[in-house]
């Protein structure tokens, strides 16, 4: 790998790699980091010429924070079996693996009193849901040989899963949801590309609607 070098930025003294130096040092594809600039997750700044410069010290606070002391881990480290009894559960399905490792990434960041659970098929998501119904269920609706809309009609056409709370996050627009018959009405629905600060919101939300839940039951 090249080393850093400084470039004429509004901060001479801050030195900035490429994305692709980056991603090196994160052991991430450069895809994942292009999302993670695009998510936010990591600084990045433009030259004249439209490439993407990063600034290290964005980097390595990410190596440091997010990722742990040594640069080779590549996600924080997810709570003991045992330490999940009585958390408030979500199931992430998602078949891109880039997008799979910012989400990853960022909602274990969050430091939530929540269990996360990760897929990348709609076959591990139904082996789940199937072991045991998440609290809450965020998926997308195109999947490679699968249509994500008849996946919905499924489990909500299950009696024990039809109040399954559902998140979608889709790149399609709302009228291409409507020409493919529509989602229930309950169903909230995040565009592409995703604010994960909504998104930590609407969680946020929910957390605090079981507490109240839990409170009222115990009265």
């Amino acid at each position: 790998m090249n080393k850093p070098k400084k470039i004429n930025t509004p901060h001479e003294s801050e030195v900035f790699c490429t994305t692709r130096e980056a991603a090196e040092m994160l052991h991430v594809s450069l895809r994942t980091v292009q999302l993670w600039v695009e998510a936010g997750v990591l600084k990045a700044w433009k030259t004249d010429g439209g490439h993407r410069r990063l600034p290290l010290s964005s980097v390595q606070a990410l190596i440091k924070e997010r990722l742990g002391e040594q640069a080779g881990a590549t996600q924080p480290s997810e709570p003991p079996a045992n330490a999940d009894e009585g958390l408030f559960s979500i199931l992430v399905l998602e078949d891109d693996s880039d997008m799979l490792h910012l989400y990853r990434l960022t909602m274990l960041g969050w430091n939530l009193p929540a269990k996360f659970t990760f897929v990348t098929s709609v076959f591990e998501a139904l082996v789940e849901i199937g072991r045991r119904p998440p609290d809450l269920l965020i998926t997308d609706l195109r999947f490679s040989g699968v249509d994500g809309f008849e996946i919905i009609k499924v489990l909500r056409a299950d009696p024990l899963l039809s109040t399954l709370n559902i998140v979608v996050v889709s790149g399609l627009e709302a009228d291409e949801i409507e020409a493919r018959g529509g989602l229930p009405a309950e169903i909230v629905v995040f565009a592409k590309p995703l604010s994960f600060e909504a998104m930590q919101g609407y969680i946020k939300a929910c957390l605090a609607n079981k507490a109240l839940q839990e409170r009222r039951n115990a009265q």
